[in-house]
């Protein structure tokens, strides 16, 4: 049974994916043929590029492991954009049944399209709280595989947006039609959109994790903050489809712009929060001897882990400079872990495991130093 749980199961998942990639990107080639796909995918590396950078400078504290992240990606990019494929066409045929034509591509774009989308982009989430809750250590975990399933979901949809626009128009001589104005609206304009939607969603599910809210109120917030989420997605079709290119900008500019601000805002004060969070924790680590009391300062600093990890590098090889950086990631999640509480057999049990890994890491480290 637990091969059958280690093994085959993760096997399984990423076959699904796989195939479900295989067909999104086939429908949209049947669509649109080859060479507006080609072009479609060219354009659309370029925002995914851009969002995926940022959040992974959002994850720089305690970045969460890379399968994951991947594994969220895969998730928006392959098998949310089937899935949202399939129910929105459906809403849209039933719309165009029962308010005629243009009907059903209303129904599906402000309403099924927002319900559908951010519920199935949020799957990540809910997988990873379920099986993993322990990599939850606050709002920035939220926000980054919020933001991750998002980013694959908007790569995939730019492809097609892009491809569709090649066909009709070629490249484009301007900022009305074809490529160029395309990736205007979606690459510079509002790549981190489909991410803002989610994100909403990501920090209320990461604020429900925390103990400090208990109750009804607990439960609530990831409800409510997909509300947000679906609201803001339903505004943001509504103003690009029912209004003129006014409507559009007003929304833009009075209610997307300072949202998105405002998110930013709330990240950066997160991300300082995390490195509080460490370096408050590091000198009842070092009376404890957890860690030596000269690395306090090494570890309360990105860059000074960095310089440490490239003196490592340096000095005695990669292996090295390796075993450093699984020091400070163990070192970090320990923090975390404190600062939420160890009061449960669970967490006593992740604690010693952490606490395990980090001597490890260090006793890693100083021998490859010594034999470097």
């Amino acid at each position: 049974m637990t091969r059958l749980v280690t093994v085959l199961v993760p096997v399984t998942g990423m076959v699904a994916v796989a195939i479900c990639g295989l067909i999104v990107f086939g429908l949209v080639t049947v669509q649109a043929g080859a060479l507006p796909v080609i072009v479609g995918v060219i354009a659309a590396v370029v925002p995914v590029s851009i969002v995926t950078a940022a959040l992974l400078w959002v994850d720089r504290w305690e970045p969460e492991p890379a399968k994951y992240l991947l594994l969220t990606f895969l998730w928006g990019a392959c098998v949310a954009t089937l899935l949202a494929l399939l129910v929105n066409d459906t809403a849209k045929s039933v719309g165009d049944y029962l308010l005629g034509f243009e009907g059903g591509n209303r129904i599906a774009t402000i309403i099924s399209a927002p319900l559908v989308e951010e519920a199935i982009k949020a799957v990540p989430l809910v997988a990873v709280l379920w099986h993993r809750r322990s990599e939850f250590n606050g709002v920035v975990d939220g926000i980054v595989y919020a933001g991750f399933s998002a980013a694959g979901f908007a790569f995939t949809e730019n492809v097609y947006y892009f491809a569709s626009a090649f066909n009709e128009a070629g490249f484009g001589d301007g900022m009305s039609s074809g490529v160029l104005a395309a990736f205007t609206l979606r690459g510079v304009l509002s790549p981190f959109a489909h991410p803002l939607f989610s994100v909403v969603i990501g920090i209320g599910v990461a604020l429900m994790v925390q103990k400090r809210y208990y109750g009804a109120a607990r439960f609530m917030l990831p409800v409510v903050s997909y509300i947000g989420g679906v609201c803001l997605h339903a505004l943001w079709n509504a103003a690009a489809t029912l209004g003129g290119a006014q409507t559009f900008l007003n929304v833009y500019f009075l209610i997307m712009a300072p949202l998105f601000i405002g998110v930013g805002l709330i990240v950066v004060w997160q991300r300082r929060r995390e490195q509080r969070v460490v370096a408050g924790a590091l000198p009842a680590m070092a009376r404890r001897g957890w860690i030596a009391q000269s690395e306090i300062d090494l570890l309360a600093d990105l860059a000074a882990r960095r310089r440490w990890r490239r003196q490592a590098r340096r000095e005695s090889g990669s292996e090295a400079a390796r075993a450093v950086g699984d020091y400070q990631a163990a070192v970090t999640e320990l923090a975390f872990l404190r600062r939420r509480g160890v009061t449960t057999d669970d967490e006593r049990a992740r604690h010693d495991d952490l606490l395990a890994e980090a001597r490890q890491a260090r006793a890693d480290a100083v021998t490859l130093a010594r034999t470097g």
